[in-house]
């Protein structure tokens, strides 16, 4: 095996030919993250559901390369409307209730396809 592994998700694959992450050593740098339910393979019409799908797929991700949210050190969530930003702070409040260990966040307006409203990539330092 080479020095990278790729880590796929069933229910939440890319339609593109791109895995899911790619962990490099302890690094672990992840692809879109979407909304999708990984049991029904649908994509929720509402953000409410898309952000919390969104951060179980995250926790999945993890799981699967060995780590945990402790091991987030950046996200970039990208909305298709900004005024999404407040349902991703509820699953991002219970994720990282501790005002003083969240990893660093940054929002970005994207116009999203395929019904997504929310999507999100995260950084993390496994270990």
């Amino acid at each position: 095996m080479g020095k990278r592994q790729s880590i796929e998700l069933e229910g939440i694959r890319h339609s593109a030919p791109i895995p899911m992450a790619a962990k490099v050593g302890n690094f672990l740098f992840s692809s879109p993250i979407n909304g999708k339910d990984p049991k029904t393979y649908e994509m929720p019409p509402d953000p409410e559901s898309q952000a919390e799908n969104i951060f179980k797929n995250i926790r999945t991700v993890l799981a699967s390369a060995g780590g945990t949210t402790e091991d987030i050190a950046h996200m970039t969530v990208f909305l298709k409307d900004i005024a999404y930003r407040e349902q991703v702070n509820k699953p991002w409040l219970e994720m990282f209730p501790d005002e003083h260990n969240r990893p660093a966040r940054h929002a970005i307006v994207d116009d999203l396809r395929g019904g997504q409203l929310i999507q999100c990539e995260i950084i993390a330092v496994l270990g």
